[in-house]
């Protein structure tokens, strides 16, 4: 079964159809999900979902956009929050520098503390990076992230900033920007990185691949991405789908 390891079914624009939308999902093949928290109110929601659906999983922790936000009262919740039995992930940290706010400083100081919660909680991390891969992998390596463990979801930097990543022991997330005719230097990633070194995501409701580029994602669109990276990788769509899911029970810590 495909496992979605990064989603947001608590985004408004799930509000019309997400019951029946997460209903269609293990007849689509889709065996578990992860819903991703990127603020305190989204961390909250994804712990909800998980409640009230057995193939959900959460991961609470706020986005670098939403790093202001943070506070140490804040984080002191997020940590209760780690402790709900379907949290699997401190998620989504890091930095993002498309934006100019929050300041970069305050986004750096956010994403240590976020990582050092991850150490003492003893959770995975998912790293969201967009525009600060230097920054990231300093911070990733002064921080020791390598023993924390994790993924940088919705990779999208060169082949080598991915081997840096994976040398410390992370997973590369891969969603629908594979199949973008633009989607060159995702392509290249997947060809060098070894498959048991990739996780499959959506980032629904962004992100949808071709062909479906600009409207509402969701996870029954990831067969486009197992598609393609058995194309590139070379092996059979089941492959893919075995492996990757075998991937994120092992960093998401179900295979035990």
């Amino acid at each position: 079964m495909i496992f979605d390891t990064h989603a947001h079914y608590d985004d408004e624009q799930f509000d019309t159809d997400r019951e029946q939308l997460l209903a269609s999902m293990k007849e689509a093949g889709i065996g578990n999900i992860v819903n991703v928290g990127a603020n305190m109110a989204s961390s909250q929601s994804s712990l909800d979902l998980a409640d009230k659906y057995d193939f959900i999983y959460a991961a609470v922790g706020v986005h670098p956009s939403d790093s202001a936000e943070l506070s140490d009262e804040n984080l002191e919740k997020i940590r209760k929050m780690s402790a709900h039995d379907k949290c699997l992930a401190i998620g989504e940290i890091g930095l993002d520098y498309y934006w100019p706010e929050p300041d970069h400083e305050i986004q750096k100081m956010w994403f240590r503390r976020q990582l050092q919660l991850a150490r003492e909680v003893k959770k995975p991390v998912i790293i969201h990076s967009r525009e600060a891969a230097q920054d990231t992998v300093s911070i990733m390596k002064e921080e020791n992230a390598g023993e924390i463990g994790g993924v940088v979801h919705c990779f999208s930097y060169s082949k080598e900033v991915a081997q840096e990543c994976v040398d410390m022991g992370f997973y590369v997330g891969i969603g629908g920007v594979i199949t973008f005719k633009n989607g060159r230097k995702l392509k290249e990633v997947a060809e060098v990185i070894p498959m048991e070194k990739i996780l499959l995501e959506t980032d629904c409701p962004y992100l949808s691949p071709e062909p479906f580029r600009g409207k509402r994602n969701s996870s029954l669109n990831l067969p486009y991405v197992v598609k393609a990276l058995s194309e590139i990788k070379g092996i059979s769509p089941e492959e893919v789908i075995n492996i990757s899911e075998k991937n994120a029970r092992e960093m998401y810590g179900l295979s035990r």
